[in-house]
């Protein structure tokens, strides 16, 4: 068994959807990236590249490549799912935190919960997704921007 952490962040955007965890959440503000800037499914991919050694989601979708702009993260995962597989490992259980002061995602946990088990293979048992505030602090608490953090553990197929 391996475990991996991954951390994203984005800033907000007037012009862009708000995509977490696969969700379109409504929101006046989205998060600006090159792909559909979806920083819960961007920490996952981090945490298992992380796990299994094979680098980070820059290395394997950088943003200045064409083939990933407005790119959906739900397929990106999957591609990091199909690398876990080609190098031996699958993922067991997933646990994350999103850190954004507004819109309140509680509505949408289960479709987020859903959809991840669904991408990596897993029950949703397996798979949590918290959220938090950053009590007005910092970035996140001036509403510039999201976090998200995420732990994992893989095992040999």
């Amino acid at each position: 068994m391996r475990i991996g952490i991954g951390i994203d962040v984005h800033q907000f955007s007037a012009d862009r959807k708000l995509i977490v965890g696969g969700v379109e959440v409504p929101s006046p503000v989205g998060l600006l990236g090159h792909s559909d800037a979806d920083v819960l499914l961007h920490a996952i991919s981090d945490a298992l590249l992380g796990a299994a050694a094979l680098g980070d989601i820059g290395k394997h979708f950088p943003d200045t490549s064409p083939d990933y702009k407005d790119a959906d993260s739900m397929e990106l995962l999957r591609h990091v799912c199909k690398l876990l597989e080609q190098e031996g490992y699958k993922p067991v259980n997933v646990d994350t935190m999103l850190l954004l002061e507004k819109p309140k995602i509680a509505p949408y946990i289960d479709e987020m919960r859903r959809n991840i088990a669904r991408c990596l293979g897993l029950e949703i048992n397996a798979v949590s997704v918290k959220a938090t505030t950053n009590e007005k602090l910092g970035y996140v608490g001036r509403q510039e921007g999201a976090c998200a953090h995420a732990v994992c553990l893989i095992e040999n197929a």
